[in-house]
Parts: structure tokens; sequence; C-alpha cells
């Protein structure tokens, strides 16, 4: 059976990965920003005691969510191994779970 899905062929080392393309070559950039974007932003704006603005494209919404993640000091993943384990939920451990688990 021939796999013609570029999502499962093996990638070139030096190909340029689809999870970090610029906001701004987005094809919906300049649509509203998500449901979701608007609640992590207005949460990130908050804690930055920054003003939350409803009226941010998503390409906009990205780069602010950046922005403020470097203030905040939330969404970095180079210090993961650093932060303390998550303490199992109750009844059901398996529910603990992430998908980041699932390598190990």
């Amino acid at each position: 059976m021939r796999n013609d899905n570029p999502k499962l062929a093996p990638r070139e080392p030096d190909a340029p990965s689809n999870l970090e393309k610029d906001p701004d070559d987005w094809v919906t950039g300049d649509e509203r920003m998500t449901d979701a974007q608007a609640s992590y932003l207005k949460t990130l704006s908050e804690e930055a005691h920054e003003e939350f603005d409803p009226t941010l494209t998503k390409a906009e919404a990205s780069k602010r969510i950046d922005a403020l993640q470097h203030v905040t000091g939330r969404g970095r993943h180079d210090d993961a191994a650093d932060a303390p384990a998550r303490p199992p939920t109750r009844g059901r451990p398996e529910a603990d779970d992430s998908p980041e688990d699932l390598d190990e």
C-alpha cells in the first residue's frame, strides 16, 4: 500500500517544521483570534498587569501570547525538567498520563 500522507513521511533533517511557522505567514492570521487564544491571552495579560485587547487577530494574538509568556515566565519549555512533578489524580492514576509521558 502506498502512503501519500506527507505527515507520515520521514522529514528531511533541514526541512522547516510547520510547528514554528511565522504568524505573519498564516493563511488565517488575519481572522479574529480564537476563543482559546482570547482566554489564555486574558490570563497572561492579568498576570503581567497589562491591558487585554479583545480585537486582536489570530496572528497578533499569537505574537502577544509569546511576548507575555516571556514576561510571566509561562510556556517556557527549556526549564520544564526543573519543574516539580505533578501529583497523581485521585482514584485513576492513568488519568494523570499526558502525551509527553507516553514516550518514556
